[in-house]
């Protein structure tokens, strides 16, 4: 059995979709549908099960042995919304519940790839995976920071692999229900059908206008990276999730309307109150990841925007 939390989520549903192509249909799905249109993106899924998320706690905390024997867990579960200050609530989902998961797959030696967040490094300039680095400026990115802190309390004393992935701004298929926490890909395209432009903000933290700069990695290299680890269960650790390239939103945007064959892009006024809590630049430092021995390669905005917009526009 192989457990997938946020199974009916962005990346969680990718990933399900391609253990499917890998030939894997023996999984898990937790997830909480109180939103039921994300049933969507698993519909066309093969699954074994689906349990939602109060249950999955309750039974993993009761320390209960529910299936003879689990493979592996990726526990993409979590509230994402970055601009969520209910802090409570925050560190329950995103803590909380992951370090006690986290505690069960470590008694039985079962290998757990989680989310954490690129959002950790959220007033650094730089990204690498190094406390020096991680400046959380919301309470999201410090209940993944308090995460990933106790995870690296955790690694020297056990040889269970726990494998960390710090994603930076993924973008790709199966990400509409998440509104307006969906990528600027996303908004872009819903933007120039409904009115042929494109609105980007204008400069801020020494950018020009749309020059500001995101590492953005397509989803489907983000879910390859995640799986990689299964093959290399050796490694353990705190990883970086990016294409480890910098490209601007003028250039997102710019293929947005190169795909669609028309539009324009306009500029508009930085809110006042994203000033103080807004990252100008980041870029996935992937050394570490290298360094484990992940050599995968990851596409371009230009590439990643086309295959995304093929499949968006069908």
């Amino acid at each position: 059995m192989i457990i997938v939390t946020g199974g009916a989520g962005f990346i969680g549903s990718n990933l399900v979709h391609e253990l499917n192509n890998q030939g894997h249909d023996n999984i898990l799905v937790v997830d909480d549908l109180s939103d039921g249109r994300k049933f969507e993106n698993i519909a066309a899924a093969t699954i074994a099960d689906y349990m939602d998320v109060d249950e999955f706690r309750s039974w993993f905390n009761a320390d209960r042995d529910l299936f003879a024997k689990i493979e592996r867990v990726y526990h993409l579960g979590a509230c994402s919304t970055t601009t969520e200050w209910n802090g409570r609530m925050m560190l329950d989902l995103n803590y909380a519940y992951a370090r006690d998961l986290i505690r069960y797959c470590v008694k039985r030696a079962i290998p757990i790839v989680y989310a954490s967040s690129a959002a950790i490094y959220g007033g650094s300039s730089a990204f690498a995976e190094h406390t020096t680095n991680e400046k959380p400026i919301n309470v999201y990115a410090y209940s993944k920071l308090l995460l990933d802190s106790y995870v690296r309390r955790l690694l020297p004393t056990t040889t269970s692999q726990i494998i960390g992935l710090r994603y930076f701004n993924v973008y790709g298929p199966r990400e509409r229900h998440k509104g307006s926490m969906a990528s600027v890909a996303y908004h872009f395209n819903q933007q120039l059908l409904s009115s042929d432009t494109v609105r980007l903000f204008d400069g801020s933290g020494g950018f020009a206008a749309g020059e500001q700069c995101r590492d953005f990695i397509y989803v489907d290299d983000a879910v390859h990276t995640t799986l990689w680890f299964d093959g290399n269960q050796q490694v353990s650790g705190i990883f970086n999730c990016g294409s480890g390239r910098a490209e601007s939103f003028n250039q997102l945007a710019a293929a947005v309307l190169q795909w669609h064959g028309r539009g324009t892009i306009e500029y508009i006024p930085f809110p006042d109150d994203l000033l103080a809590a807004y990252q100008s630049f980041t870029e996935a430092d992937l050394g570490a990841l290298r360094a484990a021995g992940c050599q995968l390669e990851y596409r371009s905005v230009s590439d990643g925007v086309h295959r995304y917009l093929d499949w968006l526009n069908a």
